[in-house]
């Protein structure tokens, strides 16, 4: 039998941690009772609630030994989180996924049989069969997302696999040599490599609440941009390239125009001509330092060797103090 740790990085789900807590320990005991696990706990890393996230956990820690929780210093985001989750996990086996019960816990027994029964099994992925509750608008966008992430990514990172996976002690380990200062999760685990399974699944509607990630907010295209393609992609500086190149035959087509009405002696139409010109090879130019420049950023927040997360408090650890 095994030791399992469930991370959750939540923020602001005062409304969903009760039910969440109910299922999970309703799954979890069950998987005790049939000698699948030894154990378990609940890690749930707190990304600076501003609600009453934090009393109702601590309220449902009593009588429990099950539940700890991690208090971040500030909104650092979710994937940060999950880091810090795992970083503090001491399961032989980690799941992490999120707070707001569009994974069902009920899947996790799945993921412990296709550990079981796999051949050494480190990777655990559920696919999305369906999303209840989410607009064809979002589910054409984010498909969009995956075929971008599939078709010019280093590593085949598998479509409808979000952040809810089971991941093994080595597995754990090896992510967390990661360094990155946005570490892309669902890269990161499948570039780790191992044997990695599917367990497919249907998505349920979120229990309560609103959902805090809209598919084209300014954080969710910051992070596909910076974190994903940034991360495992060298294809934007290619297409820099591709574009630059594209424009100087153009613009040699135009010198070549402008030569031969010179020795023709025709006069060649000026305002305009110039003006477009100018525009269209300006606009090129932006292009191309934008995707550098975005390729600098990156290594500029890492070179500056900053923390990827700060903890704050934590609660109900071993070595923990006895209040958050």
């Amino acid at each position: 039998m095994v030791f399992l740790s469930v991370v959750f990085s939540f923020r602001n789900e005062e409304h969903v941690l009760p039910e969440l807590i109910r299922r999970v320990r309703a799954v979890l005991q069950g998987q005790r009772a049939e000698g699948v696990i030894s154990g378990h706990e609940l890690i749930f890393v707190n990304d600076a609630s501003t609600d009453q996230s934090l009393r109702i956990l601590v309220e449902h820690a009593q009588n429990h030994d099950d539940i700890r929780v991690i208090n971040m210093a500030r909104n650092f985001g979710v994937s940060p989180c999950v880091m810090a989750g795992l970083a503090h996990a001491r399961g032989d086996l980690v799941v992490y996924m999120d707070a707001d019960l569009q994974d069902p816990p009920e899947v996790i027994p799945q993921m412990l049989r296709a550990w079981r029964e796999g051949d050494k099994v480190d990777v655990v992925h559920t696919v999305r069969r369906s999303r209840q509750g989410e607009s064809a608008f979002k589910l054409f966008i984010t498909g969009i997302g995956y075929h971008i992430l599939n078709r010019y990514c280093t590593v085949a990172i598998p479509q409808e696999a979000g952040d809810f996976k089971l991941l093994s002690r080595r597995a754990v380990e090896q992510v967390l040599k990661f360094k990155e200062h946005t570490p892309f999760m669902r890269g990161v685990v499948a570039w780790i490599g191992y044997n990695q399974v599917f367990v497919p699944y249907d998505r349920e509607a979120r229990f309560a609440g609103k959902s805090k990630f809209f598919v084209l907010s300014p954080k969710v295209i910051s992070n596909f941009f910076n974190s994903a393609i940034v991360s495992f992609s060298a294809v934007p500086l290619q297409i820099a390239s591709y574009i630059g190149l594209v424009t100087i035959l153009i613009d040699l087509v135009f010198i070549l125009h402008a030569l031969r009405e010179k020795i023709l002696g025709r006069a060649i139409p000026g305002w305009t001509a110039i003006m477009i010109a100018i525009l269209f090879f300006s606009g090129v130019q932006l292009f191309c330092i934008g995707m550098i420049g975005l390729y600098l950023n990156s290594v500029h927040e890492q070179t500056k060797m900053r923390p990827t997360y700060i903890v704050e408090s934590t609660f109900g650890f071993p070595d923990s103090p006895s209040n958050a």
